[in-house]
């Protein structure tokens, strides 16, 4: 009998159960979605940076590390493996702006690849293998010829396999690339005896090893085996490991607070939903109660809506989670333009599964005690129909201008008074919808603006060259002046302790800028040196800073004069001039020119070019990637909107109902009551709106300094963004309003108006 109730029940309240098992999904859906997405991130690339042997450790030198100096640094007690290394842009003869990294390892024991067709790798190999996904980007196969260019001297060889590589994972040609474009960019491996066959001598200005040690005592240790200090970066300091991890921390802070937003607004709605449930079911409890059963059967029988809806919400939140997950990682997925990898399978954090029974739990609780409540007393006692609390006067209805407001003001005033826990949620989700839309639709605003600036106030050139490690700086000051272009130079310093970038710049034509905090133009002084945002804890405006470059014994003084905006890296920026000034030795390290690539001759200096155009193209990956997340935060907003108000609205009005029978009896036609209906939401609306917000900007605010850190991206919000926000809530709550009030048309008044007082 109570089983063939309990549908009946749920039937009853199908559109309570619908959106409650809705809410539960959503919330479990988005909570296990971006953890799995973090989760997974973590688990693939680790498993493919173990399979490659991805280094632990890369060190630097522009000279070259000489066999010697490798064999005493491979000595070194807690040194796992090391291999010799060399990684270089190359122009591809024949081919307009395309070019590949080419990668030697010469022991092959560290930073390999993983083969995907072909031939195994072979150190006396003549060919060459390329990363599959240049290759089918640009519709090579294996049996073509590549030919590469390196200072005059070509590079040719047969491409014998189709690989991925650890090492480039995230395949971008510098910092300047956000995202990679396999079209335009690639990589290559060949063998040691390939690279010396065609240079006609070793040159490997890398280090590569794996090694437990912490990166100060390597440090330590590196110096005392070679007499000198070399400049050594751990892998968190690279480019792939660096953002691969990054984008798991993100994953991390947003699974943090969106998923838990979601999760726990579904529970607060079962909670009051269940609660309301219970109070309407008080004369069928009564009921079962006077046929004879049991308190404890009753109470097992309500409980189990709870455990149902728990079970079937989880259920389904475990396959909406698996799909927001595979959304964003999987090799055709959001992470696929991104990552370069060969295993994309998902994975759950362990944590997931007691937070997804405690759930079901939790949910089987909140029946519990809301049906217990209902039981207390006699059948008589429960057979009584509910009344609602009486409730004295509210601080309103004290103020003088009281007698003076509409009635429906007043009534509207009255009812939230009543029922504070339903007008709470209600709030709780506007708020909520109103975070998710300006949290989204903001992060794409301030993109956005990062990408305008980027691409207008930062980067004017038209063409950046790459010049050669070795390139003799007369020589290339020269060329920069011949291609009317500005220059800098990049290269490893210790600061504090940390490794940063000292950027020396030269830039009379406006070709590059540095930018302020504010984004205007820095006029570079010859006086001081400039702090990226990044490194303000190092020293305040005024402060003298000393620093070490890497290969050098020599320390320097500086005084800072500003904090500049710095895109990709921690830097200190300087003029050439006080470069000079100081002595500090440097070489060029790239040429910013407003010539176009094919006008620019082919030199010894040069090692590559890059088209700004197509630097700009790549972005297109990642504006989809964010517009892709901006759809699915403005649709789960949308949706909670919906389900939240659609739920409580539909509760309110089972609550009032004998009110609005009362008002129909006194003579109030369906319009009218229609509009306090619709007023009363819409005062919610209001006041959530103005609360949600700040508070969507001030979340946006922080998930930009947890999340994009690294790009010192400043908030930046269209006048769209907050009224489409705006307009998206009001219409939200507008539509629920109106479909709730169309119910009072059908409403029964015998039904709603008998019962004892």
């Amino acid at each position: 009998m109570l089983i063939r109730k309990l549908f009946r029940t749920a039937w009853s309240y199908k559109a309570q159960f619908i959106s409650m098992i809705l809410m539960i999904t959503l919330g479990m859906g988005m909570f296990l979605g971006f953890n799995m997405e973090w989760f997974t991130i973590e688990e693939d690339t680790g498993r493919f940076f173990d399979d490659t042997n991805y280094a632990d450790f890369r060190l630097y030198s522009q000279e070259g590390f000489t066999p010697e100096e490798y064999e005493k640094i491979a000595a070194i007690d807690g040194v796992d493996a090391a291999t010799r290394y060399l990684t270089v842009n190359l122009d591809i003869k024949g081919e307009k702006n395309k070019s590949l990294a080419l990668d030697v390892s010469e022991n092959y024991t560290v930073s390999t690849f993983t083969l995907m067709s072909g031939e195994e790798y072979d150190k006396n190999s003549d060919g060459l293998w390329l990363s599959d996904k240049f290759a089918d980007a640009n519709d090579y196969s294996v049996g073509d010829t590549l030919t590469l260019e390196y200072q005059n001297t070509e590079i040719s060889g047969k491409i014998v396999g189709l690989i991925k590589a650890g090492e480039h994972m995230i395949c971008v040609a510098d910092k300047n690339q956000l995202m990679p474009d396999y079209t335009t960019f690639g990589y290559a491996y060949i063998s040691p005896k390939k690279l010396k066959d065609s240079l006609g001598y070793d040159y490997y200005p890398q280090i590569n090893l794996r090694s437990d040690m912490d990166k100060e005592a390597l440090e330590d240790a590196v110096k005392a085996a070679v007499g000198k200090t070399i400049m050594v970066t751990s892998k968190d300091d690279h480019v792939v490991y660096k953002e691969a991890m990054g984008e798991a921390e993100e994953g991390k802070t947003m699974g943090s607070v969106l998923p838990v937003l979601f999760l726990l607004i579904a529970i607060l709605t079962m909670v009051t939903t269940m609660h309301r449930i219970a109070t309407k079911e008080k004369l069928q409890i009564g009921t079962l109660k006077a046929l004879g059963f049991k308190n404890r059967r009753i109470l097992m029988h309500y409980t189990s809506y709870g455990l149902f809806i728990g079970l079937v919400g989880t259920g389904l939140g475990i396959g909406l989670g698996y799909a927001v997950c595979k959304l964003v990682m999987s090799e055709d997925g959001m992470m696929g333009t991104y990552f370069d990898m060969p295993d994309w399978s998902a994975a759950i954090p362990a944590f997931c599964y007691p937070v997804m029974a405690g759930t079901v739990i939790l949910l089987t609780l909140i029946s519990f005690l809301s049906v217990r409540r209902q039981l207390k007393g006699t059948a008589a006692d429960a057979l009584r129909p509910y009344s609602p609390k009486k409730i004295r006067k509210t601080v309103f209805e004290r103020l003088k201008g009281w007698d003076k407001l509409k009635f429906g003001t007043k009534w509207n005033i009255r009812d939230l008074s009543r029922h504070k826990s339903r007008s709470a949620m209600t709030l709780v989700g506007i708020i909520g919808c109103m975070v998710l839309m300006v949290g989204g639709l903001g992060m794409r605003d301030t993109l956005a603006g990062f990408l305008d600036l980027l691409d207008n106030d930062i980067s004017v050139y038209t063409t950046k060259v790459n010049l050669t490690d070795n390139a003799d700086k007369k020589d290339a000051k020269q060329l920069a002046a011949d291609l009317d272009g500005d220059w800098e130079s990049l290269s490893g310093i210790s600061l504090d302790g940390d490794t940063v970038s000292l950027d020396i710049v030269h830039n009379p034509n406006g070709q590059i800028n540095i930018l302020a905090e504010d984004n205007k133009a820095i006029d570079l002084s010859d006086d001081g040196v400039y702090l990226c945002l990044r490194l303000k804890d190092k020293a305040e405006i005024g402060d003298t800073i000393e620093f070490s470059p890497y290969g050098s014994s020599e320390t320097y003084e500086a005084k800072v004069l500003g904090y500049n905006r710095s895109i990709m890296t921690e830097s200190v920026t300087m003029t050439d001039t006080l470069a000079d000034q100081l002595g500090i030795d440097y070489t060029l390290s790239a040429i910013y020119t407003d010539k176009e690539a094919d006008e620019i001759p082919s030199s010894d200096l040069i090692a590559g070019k890059q088209d700004k155009g197509q630097l700009m193209d790549t972005f297109d990956s990642f504006v989809q990637i964010m517009d892709s997340m901006v759809i699915i935060l403005v649709i789960a907003a949308v949706i909670l909107g919906i389900v939240v108000l659609y739920n409580l609205g539909l509760m309110s009005y089972v609550e009032r109902s004998r009110e609005l029978a009362t008002l129909k009896v006194l003579g109030f036609r369906n319009r009218d009551i229609g509009r306090l209906l619709i007023s009363q939401n819409i005062w919610l609306t209001i006041i959530g709106v103005l609360i949600g917000l700040p508070a969507g900007v001030g979340v946006l605010q922080w998930l930009l300094t947890a999340l994009a850190g690294e790009y010192e991206l400043k908030l930046m919000l269209g006048p769209l963004t907050y009224g489409v926000s705006i307009l998206l809530t009001f219409g939200v709550s507008l539509l629920v309003s109106l479909m709730v009030a169309r119910k009072n048309r059908k409403i029964d008044m015998v039904e709603a108006l008998k019962g004892a007082e």
